[in-house]
């Protein structure tokens, strides 16, 4: 699993793929299919094992297979589906590649990967070659090429891919997005959002409990420490942008009549995962030697076709309460997730913040009012229900995912984006239209009911 120290993650940004089309239509059917959906699982590591879990509480799923090449990972998973009181699902665990095995299925429908970065886009490819319907964790591609040969695939074959970003579904978000189209905001003019998230105890843990404990990381670490750490060693630029940036990009119709044109990226000094080492092992230990590329903080603006900009930072090495740092903003007002508060002229006193809380409850979207009972005591408060849920229901009606293919990698090119600005001293880096065009005459149809 070193591959990650054998990759070039500074690839030029390349402007690649002529003459893409979207998802040909006939290979998808609009006809519901009240048969279960047989789902296989690629990675069933603690993030896996939630998306696990709540296949097994669905009367119309039937899980296949799993697989993974940590054995402490399936034994755990074995527990969850013998606790269901599902039937055990066939084994697969012999190599890194053991997936491809699981992808020979023919009752197969669809795959869901929770798997290190690294992997994601050579299995997504490896999934939609095999026909078979795909829902990854973010991130999908970690250059623009891969981003690029995801869209080809999903368009060859006809599979769509869906990046399982879950805060697109969070609940206060959501109710914002009713509030968007229902013009509270008036026209929106700025975006913010981010990932605002300590990771160091992610980042570092003793090799035997997944978040914190010690300051090993790679080989030496578990679960996460093992594959994320790295990455913030060989790498400088915004890692995870699709938190902050998926869900704005619903409110302004990115891919649907809006598209992301540029931007540009900065990155602070990194003194946070050196000074955690140093402060929890002292400056003796073998980590506190080795150098962080990525900076404490990495801050992107983008401009957006229609006028709006939307400022993204991703902060995950420094001591700090978790926010997202949303912030919605139009011509009569704005909402902002930090201090909870909303504003809008002509409804709040003037110059004074409104708790948002009841403006959320009075905007609270379908899809919640619908399904919140279903989604308690689910992942992250609930959102992972909603995002499995989607891709579920995507599977059963056999439609294209409500998270498309194009909107998983615009959203993840932001990092390699990202990168190559920093590189190149703050240079504006141009976005590629995955679409190639198209986004004029799509239409944003992302949660428009309590449908799914």
């Amino acid at each position: 699993m070193n591959s990650l120290s054998r990759r070039n993650f500074i690839r030029q940004a390349a402007m690649a793929g002529a003459g893409m089309t979207l998802l040909p239509s006939a290979l998808l059917s609009k006809e519901k299919d009240p048969a279960k959906v047989r789902l296989g699982f690629i990675g069933v590591g603690l993030r896996g094992q939630g998306h696990l879990e709540l296949a097994l509480h669905r009367a119309d799923v039937e899980v296949v297979a799993i697989c993974d090449i940590q054995q402490r990972m399936i034994d755990m998973s074995k527990e969850l589906i013998a606790k269901s009181g599902k039937p055990m699902p066939q084994i697969f665990s012999d190599g890194p590649y053991g997936y491809k095995k699981l992808l020979e299925r023919k009752d197969i429908d669809a795959v869901i990967i929770a798997t290190p970065w690294e992997w994601h886009t050579v299995m997504c490819l490896d999934a939609m070659n095999a026909k078979k319907y795909v829902g990854c964790e973010v991130i999908t591609g970690m250059t623009v090429e891969e981003c690029w040969e995801l869209v080809h695939t999903s368009e060859r074959t006809g599979m769509p891919l869906m990046m399982l970003e879950n805060v697109c579904y969070r609940r206060d978000v959501m109710a914002v997005l009713n509030m968007v189209r229902q013009n509270v905001f008036g026209e929106v003019v700025h975006l913010q959002g981010g990932y605002q998230h300590d990771l160091r105890a992610v980042k570092f843990n003793n090799g035997k409990d997944p978040y914190g404990g010690g300051v090993e990381f790679g080989e030496k670490a578990f679960s996460e420490a093992s594959w994320r750490t790295q990455h913030s060693v060989l790498r400088d630029g915004d890692l995870y942008p699709t938190h902050g940036l998926g869900p704005v990009a619903m409110m302004i119709d990115i891919n649907r009549g809006n598209r992301l044109t540029e931007l540009v990226s900065y990155s602070s000094k990194g003194r946070g995962l050196h000074d955690y080492i140093v402060k929890n092992a002292g400056e003796n230990h073998p980590n506190a030697k080795v150098g962080f590329k990525l900076g404490d903080i990495v801050t992107t603006m983008i401009k957006c076709a229609r006028g709006e900009t939307i400022l993204l930072q991703h902060d995950t090495n420094l001591p700090r309460p978790y926010s997202l740092g949303f912030r919605v903003q139009g011509t009569n007002g704005l909402w902002m997730d930090v201090n909870n508060s909303i504003y809008v002229e002509g409804k709040s006193k003037p110059h004074e913040w409104d708790d948002a809380q009841s403006w959320l409850d009075k905007y609270d979207h379908p899809l919640w009012k619908k399904y919140g009972n279903d989604a308690s005591g689910a992942g992250h408060g609930g959102m992972d229900w909603f995002v499995i849920n989607a891709f579920i229901e995507a599977v059963k009606r056999k439609t294209n995912t409500p998270q498309d293919v194009y909107d998983a990698v615009t959203w993840s090119a932001i990092t390699p984006l990202s990168e190559t600005s920093i590189r190149l001293g703050g240079e504006t880096v141009e976005i590629p239209d995955f679409t190639q065009g198209q986004w004029m005459y799509r239409k944003n149809e992302f949660a428009r009911n309590d449908d799914y």
